[in-house]
Parts: C-alpha cells; sequence; structure tokens
C-alpha cells in the first residue's frame, strides 16, 4: 500500500491536482483527453493522445511520442425535491453549495521501436459532489449541511506491441485513489452496524489497483475495430465511514469493457463509435437497494443497504474531420442508460448521477512552435428522475425527485517529442 500512495502523490505533486469530481455516465468520465472529449468520449477504436490507454491500452502504440495536459471546467446544476411527506421533509433543494470543479488530466506516450510503446496517463475518472445548504433530511433529525464529496483519481502507465502487421495489443496498470466525505446524515445513524461512522468524519482516502487489456486491429484499409477490459479495482476500505457503505466502508470501482469502430469515410473525415457497458451493480455498496435496511441489511454491514445503482450501456457516436494541416474539427454524442431506478431516488438526493444524453464539439490548432492547442465542449442536457414509492413508510412517505444537468469547458496543449 505504500508504494501505492507513492504514486499517487508524486501524481498529484506533479499536477498540483484539486480532486475535483465529475459525474456524467453514472459517476465514470465522459471520455478522457480533450481530444475525446470532443467526440463525445469515443475512444476505444480511435487513440488520439497520450491519454488513449486510459481506455484502451493498445492505442499507446497508435499516438506516437507525445505530451499532453488538459484541464476541464466542470459545472453541473444538480438538486432533488420531496413531495407528500408525512414528517414536514416537502421542498426543494439545490445541491449545488459548489457550483464549479477544475480536473486536470496527463498523458505521455514513447515509441521504444516500431512496434512496441510505452506510456503513462494521469486522470480523473469521475465522482461525486453534492452539497446542500438546506438539509432535505433535516425533517428526519439530521442536522447541518448535506451531501457528499467522492473523488477519484488514476494513474495508468501502460505498454502496448504489435504481433501482427495492423494489430496491436496493451496491457496496464491502474494505480486508483479515492477521497470521500459525508455530512448531514446523521438520521440514519440508528440504522447502522457502526455507529458513529456514517457522517461527519472529515475526509477519509482509499487505494486500489487494477489491470486493463486492449485490443486496436485494421480489419480493413479503412476500418480499424477495437476491443477493452478494465478490471474491477478491489479498494482498501473507508475506515471513518465504515457505517455507510456495505461491508464495513467497501466502496471497490466496478469493471468495465466495451467495442469501438473508426471508419476512415474519406481522406479527411473520420467516423467513429463506441459501445461501453459499467457494472455498477457489482459492488454492493453502489449496487443494494435502500430496502435492505428494512429486511435487517444495516447500513454498514455485509450486504447491507447502499444506492440501488443498476449496470448501465453507453452509446457513442463521433466525428473527426481534417480541415487542413492545422485545423482539425470534432463533434459527438453520447447516450447511457439510466442508473438510477424510480424506487432508489431518496438516498440518491446524495448521488443524482442521472443525466443521459451528451452532446459535445471540439478542434485543434496547430501552432508554428509545432505545439497544438485543443479545445472542447460538452453540454448535458437536464434529466429529472420522479421517485416511484421511494420515501419508506418509517420516513413518512411520499416520493423524491432528482435532477441533473451538466456543461464541461476543456482546454489541453499538446508537445510532439
Amino acid at each position: 500500500m505504500n508504494l501505492r500512495k507513492a504514486i499517487m502523490a508524486t501524481s498529484l505533486a506533479a499536477l498540483g491536482w484539486p480532486l475535483a469530481a465529475s459525474a456524467t455516465n453514472g459517476y465514470f468520465a465522459h471520455g478522457y483527453g480533450v481530444r475525446s472529449i470532443g467526440v463525445a468520449g469515443v475512444s476505444i477504436a480511435l487513440p488520439q493522445d497520450g491519454l488513449a490507454a486510459a481506455t484502451n491500452p493498445a492505442g499507446t502504440l497508435s499516438v506516437g511520442n507525445r505530451l499532453d495536459l488538459g484541464v476541464h471546467l466542470f459545472r453541473p446544476d444538480r438538486g432533488a425535491a420531496i413531495r407528500g411527506n408525512a414528517y414536514g421533509a416537502d421542498g426543494d433543494f439545490s445541491g449545488n453549495q459548489t457550483h464549479n470543479f477544475l480536473i486536470p488530466e496527463l498523458g505521455y506516450a514513447r515509441q521504444a521501436s516500431p512496434d512496441l510503446a510505452w506510456g503513462v496517463a494521469v486522470y480523473g475518472n469521475g465522482g461525486m459532489n453534492t452539497e446542500y445548504d438546506r438539509n432535505p433530511f433535516a425533517a428526519f433529525g439530521s442536522r447541518g449541511k448535506a451531501g457528499i464529496d467522492l473523488q477519484q483519481l488514476f494513474v495508468t502507465p501502460s505498454v502496448a506491441f504489435r504481433p501482427a502487421v495492423g494489430h496491436s495489443v496493451g496491457a496496464a496498470l491502474t494505480f486508483a485513489y479515492q477521497r470521500f466525505a459525508a455530512t448531514g446524515l446523521s438520521a440514519f445513524e440508528g440504522m447502522t452496524a457502526n455507529p458513529g461512522s456514517v457522517s461527519d468524519r472529515g475526509h477519509d482516502s482509499s487505494t486500489g489497483l487494477g489491470v486493463k487489456l486492449g485490443w486496436l486491429g485494421q480489419v480493413l484499409p479503412d476500418l480499424r475495430l477495437g476491443a477493452s477490459w478494465s478490471s474491477r479495482i478491489e479498494m482498501s476500505e473507508f475506515d471513518r465511514y465504515k457505517g455507510l457503505f456495505e461491508g464495513g466502508g467497501g466502496f471497490d470501482i466496478p469493471a468495465s469493457y466495451g467495442l469501438g469502430l473508426a471508419w476512415q469515410a474519406s481522406p479527411a473525415l473520420t467516423l467513429a463509435a463506441d459501445w461501453q457497458r459499467i457494472e455498477y451493480s457489482s459492488v454492493k455498496s453502489v449496487g443494494n437497494p435502500i430496502q435492505r435496511l428494512f429486511a435487517g441489511g444495516a447500513l454498514g454491514s455485509d450486504g447491507g443497504a447502499g444506492f440501488g445503482w443498476n449496470d448501465v450501456s453507453v452509446v457513442k457516436l463521433g466525428a473527426v474531420y481534417a480541415y487542413d494541416d492545422r485545423l482539425t474539427l470534432r463533434a459527438g454524442a453520447s447516450r447511457v442508460q439510466q442508473p438510477v431506478p424510480a424506487s432508489q431516488t431518496f438516498f440518491n438526493i446524495l448521488a443524482p448521477g442521472v443525466v443521459r444524453n451528451h452532446y459535445s464539439l471540439g478542434g485543434s490548432f496547430k501552432v508554428a512552435s509545432g505545439g497544438e492547442w485543443s479545445l472542447a465542449y460538452m453540454y448535458a442536457p437536464k434529466v429529472t428522475v420522479s421517485g416511484s414509492g421511494s420515501i419508506p413508510g418509517s420516513f413518512g412517505g411520499g416520493e423524491a425527485t432528482l435532477h441533473m444537468r451538466e456543461q464541461m469547458l476543456s482546454v489541453g496543449y499538446s508537445w510532439a517529442l
């Protein structure tokens, strides 16, 4: 564990990382790298920069020698409403006490030979942040402001090689660091296996190690296919919040996998698509429904209550157009399944990751010095999820409604090495 923490500390120092939070495809990031953001996160068969290994480590061999730095200004709008509650909890609640988040990233790739390359990607996989100045759980006995702060940082060193003409395979380790805090949840202290470890314990951290594998193949002169898999990352427990998360503070990072294609429609135009699956329900603290509270599954216990999230599939479509030798334009759209069922909206007031559609625009411009600026903008329209049987009778019944919308502006600079 000391090695993992040393790697994280080095990466944080190199980036000056502020550990911002985001929430797009559930709480996974929309994409990795400014260029990928510009095409709605498409990247499995479309590596564009040194962040390629964050999705498909086989792409490390396709991007040349380069260094990419980027930063994203992320602005979510999240909130909730409660109606029909017998304990007087009705009201509209804004989780936007903090509006803006900065998310930096770094990607580096180096070809050791024509058939072998290595690199490292440093990025935020996602996370979740809510801050309710007016506590939605105050009527049930909670005190102070309510919210959670989940932040995730990943360092992914990768290697890729070419086993046959037109094909590359890659592997990577992922060193993961999480930071978490919860406030204003004292109403749930009587429903935990570990009293005193549910809320208002400050920030806690956890670390873990996972694996990524990928393949990239030129199957036709104008068609490239890709496949990638990221293992589940078993994280150390959040000891300060062992009364909140299932299994005494467990909060692992779910496995994900996907397929991609990139079609060279013309010398200037590339059309690409990804399909991705994220296995949220396999992590019990994320996937177990809140109703387990009333069937003996106390918060923090083995098999206890969680946030009730479903697994999701994501479809991403993108286009890259080389206008001339210096200017490249990008656009994309994606759609994700709803991770939060209508029956689980009450506890997910803390984590309303319900946006579904994402629309992106972007571009890159090469400067005389040889470097390249990249810009991207992402917009996720507002989605509202209305509860159905969402507030248990022991909490006075009624329904909780969630909403979220998002915007993100990204800028990056790249050096060819």
